[in-house]
């Protein structure tokens, strides 16, 4: 309706501009930091001032003038340089509440496939904290694209062929252990461990680096397959296990293998060696100065075999291939490597990818190193997030069975970590504080909260489609509140999606919330005057909230 809305308030003023004879020029609305401003409002004149060399304000009156009162507007006036819409909520409230269905914010399709690809950990142990950022981030943003009317295919680049697996191999091969002596309940627990006794031993006898660099030319040649893609199928298995209890699923695993063994990296090889950007000095170079890179792309080690960069390349070359947009989620760390392929791609002929670059996650206690044994898992958060979403559920709660108590526990938990993680921009750092994601006031737990009191009170009202908005029904301040910002969902989903900012969504959703606790605090629904109305409002509201936390993969419980 706030699209509608700007449309007509949009074609007010182009028919103004005709009767004034003003030059037409592209009209931008954004909204006023405050109700009493108004619901629309343009800084048109300011960009007309130049053409036309007038003060803006004169610009400003002198359109008020003549513009006629666009549908589901009350009045539009001038302040200073800007002009302000006010919209009539009489009309405008009834066409929007009836405008909301389960489907509410979801986009016309659009004839673009999108490949995105994130999380993308080595097969090399389980998930910890510092992976999560980007399989959340990945995954909602995956999610809104598609209701923003995308086809999403989401991947996870599977590295099969680096150290860390060698690694790993070496271990499964020299040590006299099988990866069932290691504790843990998972494969990819074990597989960590494993991972770290062989470090241990690398550190203390460096001369073993050359049979784990045996065995990547042994692997790379065809040899040893069987062994490498067991341990990898196995860690990925646990990786899988932990990414559905986050309600994340790929939906392709592309093994970088993948690259060598159909010839791709043998071809863009061949490629950039009728560039001229290439270089020979025992191993094989992209020189990219040219780029304003200072750093070459080194693509083959002296041995002749490839490395993650060419076969990244490879990768990259093929997702291009197979989409319109191609979207990474990457850490900050990343960012030398990201010009590299964009330059790699400009020689090849490929789209440039779209990175979303993401500032690391953090526990109060410090950093993580998978390599040295020291990180918190996936695994350990999410229980740990259960186990202290049932503490809270049970000092609230102390009617409900067992199995309840877990049901919301784990809805409440899971939604904890994912709308902590998703509610900051990615640019900015993050550390993860227990107080403040599982905070019932503010964050998740209060979205939800809102969504079950709203259940709990249709429940009780026996709510059904045949109830109606009462004729004298007009929105008091506190169900305009609620009804402004149920209109921005639609728009508020587009932005996200255009932007491929998830946390749009998440605050969005907190503004919600905060604003239906206080209809509910201090607006009565059933057996008021206006007991249709806002019944409808809450409905709406459920619906909304259910939306959103959907786009953000979170559940929206009917009961806490």
């Amino acid at each position: 309706m706030i699209k509608v809305a700007e449309k007509l308030a949009r074609k007010s003023l182009k028919k103004a501009f005709s009767v004034l004879d003003y030059p037409l020029v592209d009209i931008r609305f954004e909204e006023p930091p405050s109700p009493e401003l108004g619901d629309l409002a343009t800084t048109i004149s300011f960009e007309l001032a130049s053409k036309l060399k007038k003060n803006p304000v004169e610009i400003s009156k002198t359109i008020i003038e003549v513009v006629d009162l666009p549908p589901l507007f009350e009045k539009v006036e001038a302040k200073g340089p800007y002009i302000n819409f006010f919209i009539d909520y009489q009309s405008f409230s009834r066409e929007l509440l009836d405008s909301i269905d389960d489907d509410y914010g979801r986009s016309p399709k659009k004839n673009e496939k999108v490949i995105i690809e994130h999380t993308s950990a080595n097969p090399n142990g389980p998930l910890h904290i510092g992976h999560i950022r980007n399989a959340i981030i990945g995954d909602s943003l995956a999610k809104i694209l598609k209701f923003a009317g995308y086809s999403v295919e989401t991947q996870y680049y599977v590295n099969d062929m680096g150290r860390q697996i060698a690694m790993i191999v070496w271990g499964l091969l020299s040590l006299e252990k099988s990866l069932e002596d290691y504790p843990g309940d998972k494969w990819d627990h074990k597989i960590g461990r494993l991972y770290f006794e062989v470090n241990q031993r690398l550190e203390k006898n460096p001369r073993l680096k050359d049979e784990i660099d045996e065995l990547i030319r042994s692997y790379e040649n065809g040899k040893l397959k069987t062994i490498f893609q067991e341990a990898v199928e196995k860690c990925l298995q646990g990786i899988k296990d932990t990414l559905r209890e986050l309600h994340i699923k790929h939906d392709k695993f592309v093994w970088e293998s993948k690259f060598v063994r159909d010839g791709s990296v043998q071809h863009i090889l061949e490629k950039l060696k009728k560039t001229n950007y290439i270089q020979e000095d025992d191993i094989l170079y992209l020189d990219l100065e040219d780029f304003g890179i200072d750093k070459e792309l080194i693509l083959t080690r002296s041995d002749g075999t490839s490395l993650y960069s060419t076969r990244d390349i490879a990768y990259h070359l093929y997702k291009s291939n197979n989409c319109d947009i191609v979207i990474d989620i990457l850490g900050s760390d990343h960012k030398l490597a990201v010009k590299q392929i964009e330059a790699a791609m400009e020689l090849l002929g490929g789209k440039k990818p779209e990175v979303i670059f993401y500032e690391f996650i953090t526990l109060p206690e410090g950093s993580m190193s998978t390599r040295r044994g020291v990180f918190v898992s996936v695994d350990d958060l999410i229980d740990e997030a259960k186990s202290r979403a049932v503490k809270e559920i049970k000092k609230r709660r102390k009617d409900l069975k067992r199995e309840e108590i877990e049901d919301i526990a784990d809805k409440i938990g899971v939604g904890a970590i994912r709308y902590y993680i998703a509610k900051l921009s990615p640019e900015k750092h993050l550390v993860f504080k227990w107080d403040e994601a599982l905070n019932f006031e503010m964050g998740c737990a209060s979205i939800q909260y809102a969504h079950a009191r709203a259940c709990k009170l249709l429940k009780k009202a026996l709510f059904n489609d045949d109830i109606k908005i009462e004729k004298k029904w007009s929105p008091n301040e506190i169900e305009r509140d609620v009804i402004r910002l149920l209109a921005k969902f639609p728009w508020v989903v587009e932005e996200s999606a255009k932007t491929r900012r998830v946390h749009l969504i998440a605050q969005y959703l907190q503004e919600l919330a905060n604003a239906f606790n206080k209809f509910y605090k201090f607006t009565p629904v059933i057996g008021s005057e206006f007991e249709g109305a806002r019944l409808i409002i809450v409905d709406r509201v459920k619906k909304t909230i259910r939306n959103g936390l959907k786009l953000l993969g979170i559940e929206a419980p009917t009961m806490m």
